[in-house]
């Protein structure tokens, strides 16, 4: 979904620029050779993991399979996701926005293998696409997708689910 019109921007119109904290979702779509896709975010240059806010009536689930359709054309079905880790911490998630927003993002994090289509950059809110290594991500790294990216690596490691 677009921005205009969404939650989010319904929310701001209250609110303006001022804190808001939103649920969300984060896709590692992961290769047999281990890379996971980034995109380079349209908005800042940075490289992310496909993500977005929850819409109402939404459900993390939803809202990771919804985004990485709309940034990348991948299709997903829900019971392919794999919850991994979640993101919280107001330091490691705190998105400040080039127009001046502030938003503290709760992600649920999902790691998926099996997908249909070809991914590619939607030209609005993604311009480029990259299967990457996740311990080597090129740069400028999103922090909340670095830290996301950490997460997945421990959970890799471990078979735990993370929330450090």
């Amino acid at each position: 979904m677009a921005y205009a019109g969404s939650y989010l921007w319904r929310l701001r119109q209250a609110i303006g620029s001022e804190l808001a904290l939103m649920p969300g979702a984060m896709v590692a779509l992961r290769r047999e050779d281990g890379r996971v896709l980034l995109t380079k975010r349209a908005d800042d240059g940075t490289w992310c993991l496909p993500a977005g806010a929850a819409e109402q009536g939404g459900s993390f689930a939803r809202t990771a399979v919804e985004e990485l359709r709309e940034e990348t054309g991948v299709e997903v079905a829900e019971r392919d996701l794999i919850a991994f880790g979640c993101l919280s911490e107001a330091e490691a998630h705190t998105i400040h926005y080039p127009n001046g927003d502030v938003t503290h993002c709760f992600a649920l994090c999902f790691m998926a293998k099996v997908w249909r289509g070809e991914p590619r950059p939607d030209g609005e809110e993604s311009v480029e696409i990259r299967f990457v290594e996740p311990g080597n991500p090129p740069e400028p790294i999103h922090p909340p997708t670095a830290h996301a990216l950490d997460l997945l690596g421990a959970y890799l490691n471990s078979g735990c689910f993370q929330t450090r």
